[in-house]
């Protein structure tokens, strides 16, 4: 068996460091100005696939959308053991809401064809909203499983794991279906080979950036040119990302970037938790008797 097996991921601004001057007047977080790292959950999802491509062979096609600068967790994908990566990056996806993010992921999808299965994180630490998995789902008309830590193949259906309170779950769901994986799997290293390998990987970004940086006296035809003569010679060593636009998968206009997002972010504000005030309790039958009283009197117990 020969399994098409889909990642999507995302690159996303380090939380740690968002207050609230990093938002912009339209309600957007200003990503530039934050350090930018591999979503951990999605992180997982890519090591539930590539455990199962080890286990029942296929290839493993990682994408993710988002500016040229989301082509590095691309190829660290890449060297931690991904065949295959795309990254969907157009000016028209930016400010994308789950529902615009959703539809375009389910565009590129159908574009590269029906996968058997697609693995994405729980959730995504710079919104938490745990929706755009499931809405992908919903788009390419699959069953889907939330929250899974393991996945095997049983008679031709999933046989997969998901964490519930207190507890597990089993469920036996068709293929194609759509997977989201919760945080607890260990994500394989880079590989040495693969980080020689891949270090040089590039995007026609990346291309157009060093080129003209190199010739900055050739003419924009020559520079195409240029451009053209190296992504060939790149894509003949598998060392070329495919960044697809929106006009690539065919997305309407209206239902990508700003203009299909109907959420909109008034306001982000650090939160700072502080210390109250302390009680220590006495080890003993009278301290504890007080405790329970202090709390009964609170309504805390009844």
């Amino acid at each position: 068996m020969s399994l098409n097996l889909i990642v999507l991921a995302k690159q996303v601004p380090d939380t740690k460091n968002v207050t609230g001057e990093t938002m912009k007047e339209d309600g957007t977080v200003n990503r530039q100005a934050l350090p930018a790292i591999f979503n951990p959950d999605d992180l997982c999802a890519l090591e539930l696939a590539l455990s199962v491509r080890d286990l029942y062979g296929g290839t493993v096609t990682i994408m993710s959308m988002g500016p040229p600068r989301a082509m590095e967790i691309l190829r660290d994908a890449l060297c931690r053991g991904a065949d295959r990566a795309i990254l969907l990056s157009d000016r028209l996806f930016a400010a994308a809401d789950t529902l615009a993010t959703s539809y375009t992921l389910a565009k590129a999808i159908r574009k590269l064809g029906m996968p058997d299965i697609v693995f994405c994180g729980r959730q995504a630490i710079d919104g938490d909203t745990a929706q755009v998995g499931p809405q992908v789902a919903e788009k390419l008309h699959i069953p889907q499983a939330t929250y899974v830590k393991e996945a095997r193949l049983e008679d031709g259906h999933l046989r997969v794991t998901k964490d519930v309170e207190n507890g597990y779950e089993i469920l036996r769901i068709p293929m194609p279906a759509l997977l989201t994986v919760t945080a607890g799997i260990q994500p394989r290293p880079p590989a040495v080979k693969r980080l020689l390998k891949y270090k040089r990987v590039k995007t026609i970004f990346d291309l157009q950036s060093e080129l003209k940086e190199k010739y900055p006296d050739l003419s924009k035809e020559e520079l195409d040119r240029k451009v053209e003569e190296e992504t060939r010679a790149l894509a003949e060593r598998d060392l070329l990302i495919p960044v697809w636009t929106a006009e690539d998968i065919g997305a309407h206009p209206e239902r990508i970037g700003l203009k299909g997002s109907p959420t909109r972010v008034k306001k982000v504000e650090g939160v700072i938790l502080r210390g109250g005030e302390s009680k220590i309790i006495p080890a003993t039958e009278a301290g504890i008797a007080s405790l329970v009283q202090e709390l009964k009197a609170g309504h805390i117990l009844s």
